[in-house]
């Protein structure tokens, strides 16, 4: 999973852009979603960032995105009861909304075989109080923050070459954390979207992501429609290695 143990101070990002945010839920309302379950917990969570409301008042002052998920009696596996998502990576919450930790994966190769046991059992085992954190990353074809990709990839990357890589493919990273409410047990699961022109990365950071792109996992990379740029950003990666 890569996940390391953060501080208080390094769970969320400071000073965000509460306009940007509140702007982005605005137009994107049904980035909203809640069971009747998030409630409890979605007061929880605005109490700790001191504000009254729900999981929707605490994601709007900030960066991250949130998700709440609970355990319900009888069940082994954490479902998502509450989203609060502002700029998602490729997916719409109003799919995922009441699902099971493995179904809302089901997309992501090798989930099932390599990672859901071991994200089950950190689930089950995470302490109030305990905060962690990983990175992930994309390659996306726009830089805008909210990334709902309707165009299979040989469209969405048919423009891009190795001469203009740097300007038309979009690195995204999602910082993401994970930490139990103390008094609901609820787990908060928030997602921190930054995005940057392929370009803006020095070549060292270019280099990694070729390297990186070409090694995806066996249909993982068609899911990221990896095939569709990974020629232009290698070649590009060259260029500025050069």
């Amino acid at each position: 999973m890569g996940l390391v143990r953060l501080s208080e101070e390094e769970w969320l990002q400071p000073k965000p852009d509460v306009s940007a945010r509140t702007e982005a839920f605005a137009e994107w309302a049904e980035g909203v979603q809640l069971t009747p379950e998030a409630d409890a917990p979605g007061r929880e969570l605005a109490a700790l960032l001191g504000v009254e409301g729900t999981i929707f008042e605490a994601a709007c002052l900030a960066h991250e995105d949130m998700c709440l998920l609970q355990l319900h009696p009888g069940e082994e596996q954490y479902r998502l009861i509450g989203a609060a998502v502002a700029w998602p990576s490729d997916w719409h919450p109003k799919d995922k909304i009441g699902l099971p930790l493995r179904a809302l994966h089901a997309p992501i190769q090798g989930y099932e075989e390599q990672l859901a046991t071991g994200v089950d059992r950190f689930m089950a085992t995470l302490k109030p109080g305990a905060i962690y954190g990983r990175c992930n990353w994309f390659i996306a074809a726009t830089g805008k923050r909210r990334w709902i990709e309707r165009r299979p990839p040989a469209e969405a990357f048919a423009h891009v070459t190795a001469e203009n890589a740097g300007e038309t493919l979009f690195v995204r990273s999602e910082r993401q954390t994970l930490r139990r409410l103390q008094q609901t047990g609820a787990i908060l699961f928030t997602i921190g979207i930054y995005v940057e022109p392929l370009g803006a990365l020095d070549a060292a950071n270019i280099d990694m992501l070729a390297r990186a792109t070409q090694s995806l996992v066996a249909g993982e990379g068609d899911r990221r429609g990896a095939p569709a740029y990974a020629d232009a950003l290698t070649e590009f990666a060259a260029q500025r290695s050069a």
